[in-house]
């Protein structure tokens, strides 16, 4: 089996924000991760990357948010979005001043 494509699309949510995300199932788990999914969901305001989840292979699951990484317990690729769409909620409501 190859990977497949299951996400690839960019949001648009204002002039200068828009969210990326990108998803693939795997015949096999990444190095560092435990199940069948690569991904990369990245949130850009300004042209700069504010919040991205990914699981690039060694590092395993994890977030990126206001310059700090932390490791994500990944379950489900709709829980992964849904976490990530509150991120992005969280984010606004944290920067809604600036």
């Amino acid at each position: 089996m190859k990977a497949v494509e299951l996400i690839c699309t960019r949001v648009v949510y204002t002039e200068s924000a828009f969210a990326e995300l990108v998803l693939w199932r795997l015949p096999k788990p990444l190095e560092g991760s435990t199940h069948l999914f690569k991904y990369r969901l990245a949130y850009v305001v300004g042209g700069e990357c504010v919040l991205r989840y990914d699981n690039e292979a060694g590092k395993g699951d994890h977030r990126h948010y206001g310059g700090r990484q932390s490791a994500y317990g990944f379950t489900t690729p709709e829980r992964l979005v849904a976490d990530f769409q509150k991120d992005i909620a969280r984010w606004h409501h944290e920067n809604r001043n600036a």
